[in-house]
């Protein structure tokens, strides 16, 4: 919570859920990336929170984009960035956006099999494509495995096919899962990038670049290591794997970018327990999965959530949503410890959620409106 934030909220009063992001922060967190990682790239990860005045502020202090859809594409430019600080980093492309991109003047794309190698050939002919391999995300809260990427030695050979089609092979890409806690978590994934460096050079085909993706995490519940610990950790594995030709390297971040900008306010709109002899109670909150706190989804991500009451004694419950879906309930499997003096109506602030969540939030399920955002 921002003195911004505060100010906004006693000042306002906004009634319903709402996402409150401060620029401010979102201007530190950059410049804490590029004091951190000084040799290496900024590419924003639009999809985190891709409103128009958070784009703007970055495109002004000189941030990348990585965008997943045309649509992230024109948002960017719109904002002021230039095409040559886009990546169409999604691997999975439709292949007239991939036109679309081209023309708007793109030409840094993502693949990682070869049936993507062929639409980009296609649609965006001579375009730099660096694929993106799998990788365990073991110590992320969020994973991001399997989906996306293939393994080392058909990264080589799609690499390959890429050249042979008349693209750039440009380099590498990696995930190392989002809200990583584990500084040395991109060691593995270098390992592997080094090997498939070393393996196309001995072929005649010399990559450029490595893109480390993102991971950095937002402040929630645990303490998390400080942008310089990634860094030097980061930097430690370059050197170890790719010695004194260390490649040009970018980072991706979302969540470590605005998440900590934005706090949502909102309103416990019921208080109840299951039956007479029931010592939980449920707290039933104005907004849930389907209004933008989807990533509660298995408890995977949990929130910091403080009330006006918090001085006051504490106890478990079970933390839901307002929609009529049986699954909106945010936290049962490992219940929060909430005020036990809290009443329907009180204020509930939930913190570190200026990213993905209202990205994530539906067009109107149960008739609840989008989760409204508010940026300072």
């Amino acid at each position: 919570m921002t003195d911004r934030i505060r100010e906004f909220l006693a000042r306002n009063r906004p009634e319903g859920p709402c996402l409150v992001l401060d620029l401010d922060v979102v201007r530190a967190n950059y410049q804490a990336f590029a004091k951190a990682l000084p040799d290496t790239r900024v590419f924003y990860a639009v999809k985190a929170n891709p409103e128009p005045e958070i784009l703007k502020v970055l495109a002004e202090l000189g941030s990348c984009f990585d965008c997943a859809s045309r649509t992230e594409i024109e948002l960017v430019l719109a904002a002021g960035a230039t095409p040559d600080r886009i990546s169409f980093g999604n691997t999975i492309k439709r292949e007239s956006d991939i036109a679309r991109a081209y023309e708007l003047g793109v030409r840094l794309f993502a693949i990682d099999c070869e049936a993507e190698v062929e639409k980009v050939a296609r649609a965006a002919p001579g375009a730099r494509v660096f694929c993106r391999i799998l990788c365990d995300c073991e110590g992320a809260d969020w994973p991001l495995s399997r989906k996306f990427g293939c393994d080392a030695q058909m990264a080589v050979s799609v690499l390959e096919q890429a050249q042979r089609l008349g693209l750039v092979p440009h380099g590498v890409s990696f995930h190392v899962g989002s809200q990583q806690n584990n500084p040395d978590a991109w060691n593995g994934a270098l390992a592997t990038s080094a090997w498939i460096f070393r393996t196309l050079g001995e072929r005649g085909i010399h990559l450029k670049m490595v893109n480390l993706g993102g991971g950095f995490p937002a402040h929630r519940l645990q303490k998390v290591p400080e942008r310089s610990a990634y860094g030097l950790a980061i930097f430690q594995a370059l050197r170890r794997h790719f010695g004194n030709r260390i490649p040009e390297t970018i980072i991706e971040p979302g969540r470590g970018m605005v998440a900590d900008a934005g706090i949502i306010k909102s309103e416990v709109l019921l208080i109840s327990r299951k039956s007479a002899e029931d010592e939980v109670r449920w707290v039933y909150l104005d907004i849930g999965k389907f209004g933008g706190l989807i990533e509660t989804m298995d408890e995977a991500i949990r929130y910091r959530i403080t009330t006006e009451r918090d001085s006051d004694a504490t106890a478990p419950v079970v933390l839901a949503g307002p929609t009529c879906d049986s699954v909106d309930v945010l936290y049962e499997r490992n219940p929060y410890l909430l005020p036990v003096s809290l009443e329907i109506g009180d204020e509930v602030l939930i913190e570190a959620t200026g990213a993905y969540t209202a990205s994530y939030s539906s067009v109107g399920f149960n008739g609840f409106p989008p989760l409204r955002s508010f940026v300072i």
